[in-house]
C-alpha cells in the first residue's frame, strides 16, 4: 500500500534544506544567461536543481524535442524493459533522499513493493524524472535546438532555432548535457551506407516496429541496444531475426571494469594518462555486455537466431531484396536495424563547427605505446578537471573553458558512464562548482567591493550597555 502522498515528502525535503539562496552573479549588459543547459533530459534537469541551489541565477535549459514525452531516450528509443544500473544508486536528487526515486516510489506503492524490484522499470524511470521535473521547478524549453556556438567578447553567442525561428541568445557558461548524440551521432556501419535509408535504421531512431511485421529483420551489435531491438522487432510480430555479432561470445573478456568501485570511479579524472588510456583500451577491448534478461526477452521467440563471429563486410541490392556479406557467407533481409554505438567527431557537431579544430583531443595530448594506439580513441576531447573543452593551442581559444561536456564524449578523460545515472554524484557538483568559481572570479571587483561594504549594525550599543562589567578601581575613580 502507497505510504504517503510523494509531493510531500519532496515538499518536506526542501523545506528542511531552506529556501533557495539568492543570484547571487552580477548582471552583465548583453548578457541573457549566466548558464545554458543543452539538453533537459535526466542530466539537465539536474544541472538546473543543483545550479539554483548554488545561488547561479539566470539558468536557462533547452531542449529541441518539441515536449517533454519526446525528450531523451526513455519513451523514445530506450526499448529494454528495466534501467541496466543498479536501483539504488544516487541519482538526480543530488543528497536529498526525499527527491530520490525510492521515496517517489514507495510514496506511491510503498517500500514492500520498492524492496520487491531487482532494476528500476523503464516507464516507472520516466515517469520519475516527469514528477522531479515538476516538484524542483525545473522549467525546460522545448523545441529550442542549438544550431552554433559562436565566440564573444567574454561569453558565447548560440544561435538557435525555436518553432522554425531563428533566435541569437547569449550567455557566460555552456552545459552540453546532450547523451550520446551530443558528441559525434549514431554510427552507421561503412557496409549499411550504401543501402538505400529505408531498409536499415539506426536504433537511436524512431522506428515503427510494426511495419516489419511479417519482414525477415537483421540487427548489426551485441550490446544491450541490440537485442532490445531484436526483441521489440519479435514482438511486433517480424517472421524472424537473425542477430549478428563481431564477437566470438556474448560474455565479457575478464575485465575488472574501474567504475566498479567508489575509489576508483570518484578519482578517476585524477589518474594519470596512461592509466587513463589503458582503461579505455581494456573497456574497447571487453566490450558492452548485455544483461541476461534482455538476452532471455529475445530468445524466448524460436524465430531468433544468433550469428557469433559474424561481422558484416558488406551489403548491396540483390533484386528487391538487401543481400549482406558476412564472415559465414551472404545473408538476404528485409530490414537491418544498426545496433552499433555512436562516434566521436566534434568535427560532425555543427553546433561546434567554428572552432572545433581547436578543441585539444587526446591524440594532441597524449602518445599511447604502440601497442595501444587506437585512433577512434584518440578523436576524443581531452578534457579539464571540471570537464570543460581545453585549447589545442595555449592562448588562442580562451573561451573553450566555458563550455563544459556532460555526455559520452567524456569517456577517455573520466571513465564510463558519463551523462548517465552513475556519474550524477561525482561530477554535476564538480561541474557546478567550477562554474561557480568561474562565474564569481570573473567579477571579483564587483564581489570585493560587495563583501568591504559597509556593515550595518544589527542593534544599537545600548542594548548591552548594563551589562558591561567595569572593575571595581574603576568606578571608585569615578
Amino acid at each position: 500500500m502507497p505510504q504517503s502522498d510523494p509531493d510531500s515528502v519532496a515538499r518536506e525535503a526542501l523545506r528542511l534544506i531552506g529556501a533557495d539562496p539568492q543570484n547571487w552573479v552580477p548582471d552583465r549588459d548583453g548578457i541573457d544567461h549566466n548558464v545554458v543547459v543543452v539538453g533537459g533530459g535526466q542530466s539537465g534537469s539536474a544541472f538546473a536543481f543543483a545550479l539554483r541551489r548554488a545561488g547561479i541565477g539566470k539558468v536557462s535549459v533547452i531542449d529541441a524535442a518539441p515536449d517533454a514525452a519526446r525528450s531523451g531516450v526513455w519513451l523514445t528509443s530506450a526499448r529494454m524493459y528495466k534501467l541496466r544500473t543498479p536501483k539504488t544508486l544516487p541519482g538526480p536528487e543530488l543528497g536529498l533522499p526525499g527527491l530520490g526515486f525510492q521515496a517517489w516510489y514507495e510514496a506511491r506503492h510503498g517500500a514492500a513493493a520498492y524492496d520487491a524490484l531487482d532494476r528500476i522499470p523503464r516507464l516507472d524511470w520516466a515517469a520519475y524524472l516527469d514528477w522531479y521535473r515538476k516538484v524542483t521547478g525545473v522549467a525546460i524549453r522545448y523545441g529550442t535546438r542549438l544550431l552554433r556556438v559562436e565566440p564573444a567578447d567574454g561569453h558565447l553567442r548560440l544561435h538557435l532555432e525555436r518553432s522554425g525561428a531563428p533566435i541569437v541568445e547569449t550567455t557566460r557558461k555552456l552545459v552540453l548535457a546532450t547523451g550520446f548524440a551530443g558528441s559525434g551521432g549514431a554510427y552507421v556501419p561503412e557496409a549499411l551506407q550504401g543501402l538505400p535509408k529505408r531498409l536499415y535504421a539506426h536504433s537511436s531512431e524512431t522506428i515503427d516496429f510494426r511495419s516489419l511485421r511479417g519482414l525477415s529483420v537483421a540487427v548489426i551489435g551485441s550490446a544491450a541496444s541490440a537485442f532490445d531491438a531484436a526483441a521489440v522487432a519479435l514482438e511486433a510480430g517480424a517472421r524472424d531475426v537473425h542477430l549478428f555479432a563481431r564477437r566470438q561470445t556474448l560474455a565479457s573478456l575478464p575485465v575488472i571494469r574501474i567504475r566498479g568501485y567508489p575509489g576508483a570511479y570518484d578519482n578517476y579524472g585524477a589518474l594519470p594518462d596512461p592509466v587513463r588510456w589503458h582503461q579505455a583500451i581494456r573497456f574497447r577491448l571487453a566490450g558492452s555486455t548485455p544483461p541476461p534478461d534482455a538476452i532471455s526477452r529475445a530468445v524466448s521467440f524460436p524465430n531468433f537466431h544468433l550469428h557469433l563471429n559474424a561481422p558484416w563486410t558488406s551489403a548491396r541490392l540483390q533484386g528487391v531484396r538487401p543481400v549482406a556479406e558476412t564472415a559465414h557467407g551472404a545473408f538476404a533481409f528485409d530490414f537491418a536495424i544498426a545496433a552499433t554505438g555512436y562516434s566521436v567527431d566534434l568535427g560532425t557537431q555543427t553546433e561546434l563547427r567554428d572552432f572545433a579544430d581547436e578543441i585539444q583531443l587526446w591524440r594532441d595530448r597524449f602518445t599511447p605505446p604502440d601497442d595501444e594506439r587506437d585512433e577512434t580513441l584518440a578523436a576524443y576531447p581531452y578534457l579539464g578537471s571540471a570537464h570543460e573543452y581545453l585549447e589545442k593551442v595555449p592562448g588562442r581559444a580562451p573561451y573553450l573553458r566555458d563550455i563544459h561536456v556532460f555526455n559520452p564524449a567524456a569517456f577517455v578523460s573520466f571513465g564510463l558512464p558519463v551523462g548517465d545515472v552513475p556519474s550524477f554524484k561525482r561530477d554535476i557538483p564538480s561541474i557546478v562548482a567550477r562554474i561557480s568559481r568561474d562565474l564569481f572570479l570573473a567579477d571579483i571587483a564587483a564581489h570585493e567591493a560587495r563583501i568591504n561594504g559597509t556593515i550595518a549594525e544589527d542593534f544599537a550599543p545600548d542594548l548591552y550597555a548594563s551589562a558591561i562589567w567595569r572593575p571595581p578601581e574603576y568606578v571608585a575613580a569615578e
